[in-house]
C-alpha cells in the first residue's frame, strides 16, 4: 500500500501561483502513472492532470490546460502540480493518487483557495 501526503496549498489571489507536492511512500511509486484530482465544496472529485510513470507523457483537464503543469521526481517519490494564473473556480481540496484514482487510499489533500 502506498501512502500519499499532499502539501503546498494556501490562499492566493486570482492570477497568482501555487506549487503543490505529493509525497508517496513505498518503493513502487515509479512504476505508476500518477494523477492530481480536486474536489470543490458540494461537488464530486474531478480529474485535473496526469503524468506517465517516466514523466514523458502528460494529460490535463480542459479547465486547467495551459495554466497547470504536472511533473514528478521518481528519486524523491514525489509528484508536483505547478498552478499558474489561478482562478476562483480552482478553489478546491487537491489530492494525488495513481492515475485511475482507484488504486490507493486518498490522502488528506491540500486546500487551495483563490480569492477574486
Amino acid at each position: 500500500q502506498v501512502q500519499l501526503v499532499e502539501s503546498g496549498g494556501g490562499l492566493v489571489q486570482a492570477g497568482g501561483s501555487l506549487r503543490l507536492s505529493c509525497a508517496a511512500s513505498g518503493r513502487t511509486f515509479s512504476n505508476y502513472a500518477m494523477g492530481w484530482f480536486r474536489q470543490a465544496p458540494g461537488k464530486e472529485r474531478e480529474f485535473v492532470a496526469a503524468i506517465s510513470w517516466s514523466g514523458s507523457s502528460t494529460v490535463y483537464a480542459d479547465s486547467v490546460k495551459g495554466r497547470f503543469t504536472i511533473s514528478r521526481d521518481n528519486a524523491k517519490n514525489t509528484v508536483y502540480l505547478q498552478m499558474n494564473s489561478l482562478k476562483p473556480e480552482d478553489t478546491a481540496v487537491y489530492y494525488c493518487n495513481e492515475r485511475s484514482g482507484r488504486m490507493w487510499a486518498w490522502g488528506q489533500g491540500t486546500q487551495v483557495t483563490v480569492s477574486s
